[in-house]
């Protein structure tokens, strides 16, 4: 392996893989350092939605809240494009299906609030529609007589977590791309103009046969462990860690087209390619924490049963024949979210060379992310305004909660 590189990526989730692949499409000489395997985390354990409407999380804590969270409808908007388009330019199929996304509504208030909340995103590009209860009934007959109200935005869909990442990387590699698994990164530091990074193998547990590299620049998509990370730099880079909850189901027969979500409810529920469905929508697990109250990722969060009951209620309330169907799995993932629910994209505050991106709905964005990360490192300037999503509008000593 060379010891001198264009740029060092940390983190092997999709959102790194994809800008490996960007940037050495680019012919930019770059390193992907993963800690565990590629896709192992959070890319590779959420649902594989693709959500470009507000979600439940955006809305619920109301009107002003989510006009907040609408400053990243750019970066909705982006990725939306991006996603149609990367299985034919990756040269692999990705499992993307964007056939339209449905929030259900089931009382007047919620109808109400997805009138307001659909307003909101067509100021900023967004095409959705609210359709009545004769609408929806036509466009979704698999839905319960209770749904009164859902809007509908066509671009929406879903990926297939467990190919995505992976071929992104195989992508990026084919172009020259040098990738390290089970790979720790153990210091980071600055060095004139360019950034010294070690890394050592981890196995077992245990890091071993350590060795630096250099390189200009330095992007951090490590998820979860982005605000460790930015310690590492000297950077404040808050992130709040989620452990969330999802199920898949038995195959059968397809009869959900949708991505489907609720406006009054956790809930994200869609059918892969293979019959499957799957259930979500931000049910909580708990995350493990060490002996002094940190979270420790290297443990398996716990499944909640309350969580568990709750997501399944959600889900058949709204689309009853899932109650039929026999539950295959349920798991853990894990995310990130910012204190004021914005991604952190951008250059990182007092480290020059180095950018961050994490937080929000990341698998969704990720390509867009990707993108913008791509564009940062090559010097261009980014075809979106990053201002909203910029590092610097956190300070050490302030409280951001």
């Amino acid at each position: 392996m060379s010891d001198t590189f264009d740029a060092v990526i940390v983190g092997g989730g999709l959102l790194g893989c994809a800008a490996a692949w960007m940037l050495a499409r680019e012919g930019a000489d770059v390193l992907l350092v993963e800690r565990d395997q590629i896709n192992q985390h959070a890319s590779g354990q959420n649902a594989g939605s693709l959500h470009f409407q507000l979600e439940y999380r955006m809305i619920e804590k109301g009107i002003e809240a989510a006009k907040q969270a609408a400053e990243a409808m750019p970066l909705h908007l982006e990725a939306a494009k991006l996603w149609a388009d990367l299985s034919g330019e990756v040269g692999e199929p990705l499992g993307v299906a964007q056939v339209g996304g449905l929030m259900l509504a089931e009382t007047e208030a919620q109808a109400s609030l997805l009138e307001t909340k659909a307003e909101i995103e067509r100021s900023w590009g967004l095409d959705v529609e609210v359709l009545g209860p004769e609408q929806v009934r036509k466009v979704a007959p698999y839905l319960s007589e209770s749904v009164v109200a859902a809007s509908y935005c066509p671009i929406e869909g879903k990926a297939d977590t467990r190919t995505a990442g992976p071929a992104m990387a195989r992508a990026a590699i084919r172009l020259g791309a040098t990738a390290r698994t089970r790979t720790a990164v153990t210091g980071i530091r600055r060095n004139g103009s360019s950034w010294l990074v070690t890394v050592a193998d981890r196995q077992s547990g245990e890091q071993h046969n350590p060795t630096t590299v250099k390189a200009e620049s330095l992007i951090l998509t490590a998820g979860v462990w982005t605000t460790e990370l930015g310690d590492m730099i000297g950077a404040y880079l808050p992130t709040i860690p989620l452990a969330l909850t999802m199920t898949v189901t038995a195959k059968t027969e397809k009869f959900i087209p949708h991505l489907v979500q609720h406006a009054g409810a956790r809930l994200s529920l869609k059918q892969s390619h293979d019959g499957n469905v799957l259930i979500g929508g931000g049910w909580p697990a708990r995350l493990m924490t060490d002996s002094v109250g940190a979270p420790d990722f290297s443990v398996r969060p716990e499944l909640l049963r309350s969580s568990v009951a709750g997501n399944a209620r959600a889900a058949t309330a709204v689309v009853p024949r899932v109650g039929s169907l026999p539950a295959l799995r349920t798991w853990v993932g894990t995310t990130t979210v910012t204190p004021d629910q914005l991604p952190l994209v951008g250059p990182v505050p007092g480290a020059p060379g180095a950018y961050v991106a994490t937080g929000g709905s990341a698998f969704t964005l990720g390509p867009s992310f990707a993108q913008v990360l791509t564009e940062l490192v090559l010097g261009r300037k980014p075809g979106i305004d990053l201002a909203p999503y910029d590092p610097r509008r956190y300070e050490r000593g302030i409280d951001v909660s």
